[in-house]
């Protein structure tokens, strides 16, 4: 008897909550019975409440590794879309299954390995595809007109002062006014606006009333008083549409570094511009003169506060913890003569955190690092070998793989089919298979669908021309280094972070040393562009008075 292993998916939490997905598993055992497959306990995956629109789902990896074992030698599926929304994914998984021996066989869909049976499968891919683009334009559009229309269901919830009501058969959903609540907001607003409280007392002062927050926390965090003192709802106007997804690479977070991962997803979200939000009202809890006043006030705090880098640092941005994953901040310091400035890790703050700090890391002499690490990279940019590869790879990479090129070709291409199609058109009305009201009718299109094709060329052209010559200022290798070495010395913080930032992903800090971890590869103890710094990498800091120490306990850097 051959063995088979079962894999089940739902999408949605209404879905879980209904027990779609034991339907899906019976029927799938039903199937496996009377096809006479054995199924052992253990080898039923299910993923509830997760997308197919992505392969990172926990059933279905320990599913791909199972079975690259080679001990299953059927997997059952319900749907060619169960298994997958992308007919990429699609494609990939069944490829990925077939390498390790086993089929996959589903039971609303084609059960052959045919050419025909494959041609299906792969027709099901892409109906799933642009059934699931289908639907989410449709619940956008959707909750758009909701919002428009000032339907609260669109919201998802309500801020600290609210109750959301869901929506019954007779009413839709509402906000309900929380009364200890709302008290607490307006007393919020009046501490800030009237009596200059700032938002750290704000904080102290609703963690000692015993309130908790919406989430359940009972500690309150700035950044949690910061957002309600923004938000409109509280004057009677809740907000849809804030935020929205682009598909660019956010920057590293806690947990992505932690985990070593370059971005934690491929997209991420930005606010959307103010004349796009959709005003929905709801009850009012502060008058729109308070909100006024304090977001005028935050404006003041942003432009006016401390915190700004007045003097820039040149590891802004850049350093993190290589203990807990949080960046390092800069703070500052003043002696009897001059003020000092260090990097202090946000993990080491007692006062962020419920149970005191999270980090033991100590902070580190600013500028003393700023000089280590600058010399660092400007030695390893002097290298006339690293130098040199690295444009020649990249001069490679212009010349073979460049997108322009290939759309050159699209767009060669494209036009060679207009001129053609226009050549046609005249021939046939030369030969009278045409007439002339036909020929009329059609020419114009493609007449114009040519120029416009010319104009990209042409400006498709200039592009790959400045881009030509911008890369043969790069073959001048003695003429760059020379540059660098005069100026590297004498240049000012701010263009000191332009290379840093266009060189370095990261600089990670730990107690006994020092990763920089480097967007191009470095040939000597360097492991995929990282490299540590310690006592035998930089020249002076085996001295007992190097400055990175952290008191005398500790060896150095």
């Amino acid at each position: 008897m051959s063995s088979a292993a079962i894999y089940a998916r739902v999408s949605s939490a209404r879905q879980k909550k209904d027990q779609t997905i034991a339907s899906q598993t019976e029927a799938l055992r039903a199937h496996a019975g009377q096809r006479h497959l054995e199924v052992p306990e253990e080898w039923v995956f299910e993923d509830e409440g997760h997308s197919g629109a992505t392969l990172v789902r926990p059933a279905l990896e320990r599913l791909r590794d199972l079975a690259a074992t080679g001990c299953v030698d059927v997997v059952l599926c319900y749907s060619p879309d169960r298994l997958a929304r992308k007919f990429a994914y699609q494609a990939l998984l069944i490829e990925e299954f077939a390498r390790a021996g086993c089929r996959v066989d589903f039971v609303k869909g084609p059960r052959g390995d045919s050419p025909e049976d494959q041609l299906l499968i792969q027709f099901q891919g892409m109906f799933a595809e642009y059934e699931k683009a289908q639907l989410m334009e449709r619940y956008r559009r959707g909750k758009t007109y909701r919002a428009r229309t000032g339907s609260v269901n669109v919201l998802g919830g309500a801020p600290f002062g609210y109750r959301y009501l869901r929506k019954t058969p007779e009413h839709g959903a509402t906000y309900e006014i929380v009364e200890h609540e709302a008290v607490l907001v307006a007393e919020l607003f009046r501490r800030y606006v009237d009596e200059g409280s700032s938002i750290a007392e704000l904080t102290r002062w609703l963690t000692s009333t015993g309130t908790r927050t919406r989430t359940g926390k009972a500690r309150w965090d700035r950044s949690v008083v910061w957002g309600m003192l923004r938000n409109p709802a509280y004057t009677g106007s809740a907000v849809f549409g804030k935020t929205m997804i682009v598909h660019e690479s956010p920057g590293l977070n806690r947990i992505a570094r932690l985990q070593g991962r370059s971005t934690p997803r491929a997209v991420k979200a930005v606010d959307r511009p103010r004349e796009e939000w959709i005003a929905i009202p709801v009850p009012a809890i502060i008058s729109p003169a308070t909100f006024e006043r304090a977001a005028q006030r935050l404006a003041d705090n942003k432009k006016y506060a401390s915190r700004n880098s007045k003097v820039p640092s040149l590891l802004q941005g850049l350093a993190a913890c290589a203990g807990c994953g949080y960046g390092y901040y800069r703070t500052s310091t003043r002696t009897k003569n001059r003020k000092i400035y260090y990097y202090r890790c946000l993990g080491s703050d007692d006062y962020r955190y419920e149970n005191g700090r999270i980090c033991p890391n100590k902070p580190v002499r600013a500028d003393y690092l700023d000089t280590v690490v600058w010399e660092h990279i400007t030695t390893l940019l002097a290298d006339p070998h690293l130098i040199r590869t690295e444009i020649d790879k990249r001069l490679e990479r212009a010349r073979t793989s460049d997108p322009a090129l290939r759309q050159r070709a699209r767009l060669e291409l494209a036009l060679a089919k207009a001129t053609t199609a226009i050549t046609r058109m005249i021939e046939a009305y030369q030969e009278q298979l045409i007439t002339i009201d036909e020929l009329r009718t059609r020419m114009p299109d493609l007449r114009a669908r040519e120029s416009n094709l010319r104009g990209q060329l042409d400006a498709l052209q200039a592009q790959l021309a400045d881009r030509d010559a911008y890369l043969k200022l790069a073959d001048d290798l003695e003429g760059f280094l020379t540059q660098l070495r005069t100026s590297a010395a004498t240049a000012e913080v701010p263009e000191r972070q332009r290379v840093l930032r266009l060189l370095v992903k990261d600089v990670l800090i730990g107690p006994e040393k020092i990763t920089i971890r480097h967007r191009i590869p470095v040939r000597e103890r360097a492991t995929k562009g990282d490299r540590q710094l310690d006592s035998t990498d930089t020249e002076g800091d085996t001295r007992l008075s190097y400055p990175l120490r952290w008191g005398r306990a500790f060896r150095t850097l």
